[in-house]
């Protein structure tokens, strides 16, 4: 045992004398990591700003009965497209035609009396030339000629009246649209009190409103007059409709409690893929495409700071840096600040840079080559 505790002893002693000669050779330098690059390129974009936006219908209407009576027929299926002028419900018409009839005869009897008043005046009016008849007989006349004249009026109003509440027992459509559900069966008494029959609304074309905030409404205000926009909407589903719209419409004034304005486009909706009421994503796209910076989306980074990106000087070395951004574009970000085109940001390998540590970049399989 003291044998072998002799032996570990000499040998530590011989370790220590050649850690203290230098025979023990250090570890050699490793070469740098390698990190994919790309480089911040000039791309033609065309400007864009994203808002939730609430579909609306141009025209709606709820159907109501104007005169009270028999609902009689429902011309249309629930849920269906009519067109302008189409007829839609129909009241019991026998009643109106017979108001209408007795104002007729109402009329006729005015006339009457009014030809009879009309010739009783004009035979009195050569007897009082002649001072064969007083005066006072001649007034009386006029007055019963004027008398008849008004009761003619007021019947012919009457007749009119009745004419009206007879085609009143029909409904059209007052313009091309789908309509809902029908509140009311056939053989229900409606009236003008008892609630819409259905609603009607216009789907194609549609409108869609948009708030915006009153530092978006700005720049939009003094970029107009040298730019062009168009609004182009997105789907809950993320479908995205292939036409734009038209900007049609902009308050004339900021809403103080949400210190927005409501603008207002309008959009083709033939396939009635839109429906009042929902939310979509309206991206507000300038027509003419401009220069913009660009770099991949991958490349950034987000810490409590701010967004960032580790890029590549010209010595090779990793910094870090802050940048700005604007709207995604397919797979790039769009930069407003904080780098220059050309400069080199990694894509690849990010794990593996630090900053201030010396990397060996190489091109990305996506970089531009700019």
């Amino acid at each position: 045992m003291q044998r072998i505790l002799r032996m570990s002893v000499v040998t530590l002693a011989i370790g220590l004398a050649g850690c203290e000669q230098g025979e023990v050779a250090e570890p050699r330098d490793l070469p740098p990591p390698a990190v994919g690059v790309a480089s911040a390129s000039l791309r033609e974009v065309r400007p864009a700003t994203e808002f939730v936006g609430r579909v609306e219908a141009i025209d709606a209407v709820d159907l109501l009965a104007r005169v009270n009576g028999f609902l009689l027929e429902r011309a249309f299926e629930e849920g269906a497209t009519v067109e302008e002028g189409q007829l839609l419900f129909r009241i019991e018409r026998e009643p109106f035609e017979a108001a209408v009839a007795a104002r007729r005869a109402d009329v006729e009897r005015t006339e009457a009396t009014l030809l009879n008043a009309r010739l009783q005046r004009e035979r009195i009016e050569p007897l009082v030339a002649r001072n064969a008849a007083a005066q006072a007989q001649l007034d009386e006349a006029r007055a019963a000629e004027q008398e008849a004249t008004a009761a003619r009026h007021a019947a012919l109003a009457a007749l009119q009246q009745a004419e009206i509440d007879l085609s009143y027992t029909e409904i059209r459509a007052p313009f091309e649209g789908r309509i809902g559900r029908v509140n009311f069966a056939e053989g229900a008494v409606v009236g003008p009190a008892s609630g819409p029959l259905a609603r009607l609304v216009r789907l194609d074309p549609i409108f869609v409103t948009i708030p915006v905030t009153d530092r978006a409404m700005l720049a939009f205000r003094l970029s107009r007059g040298s730019r062009a926009f168009a609004p182009y909407l997105r789907l809950a589903d993320g479908t995205r409709l292939a036409e734009p719209g038209a900007l049609e419409f902009f308050d004339p004034e900021v809403d103080a409690t949400t210190d927005t304005v409501r603008v207002r486009a309008r959009f083709d909706n033939a396939d009635g893929v839109l429906l009042p009421g929902q939310f979509v994503t309206v991206t507000v796209r300038a027509t003419e495409p401009e220069q913009a910076l660009v770099i991949p989306q991958v490349a950034v980074q987000q810490d409590q700071a701010g967004r960032l990106v580790l890029s590549v000087n010209a010595e090779d070395m990793v910094e870090v840096t802050r940048v700005s951004l604007g709207e995604r574009l397919d797979t790039d970000w769009v930069v407003l600040g904080g780098l220059q085109a050309g400069q080199r940001v990694i894509v690849d390998g990010i794990q593996k840079a630090r900053p201030g540590m010396r990397v060996q970049p190489v091109p990305a399989a996506s970089d531009s080559g700019d």
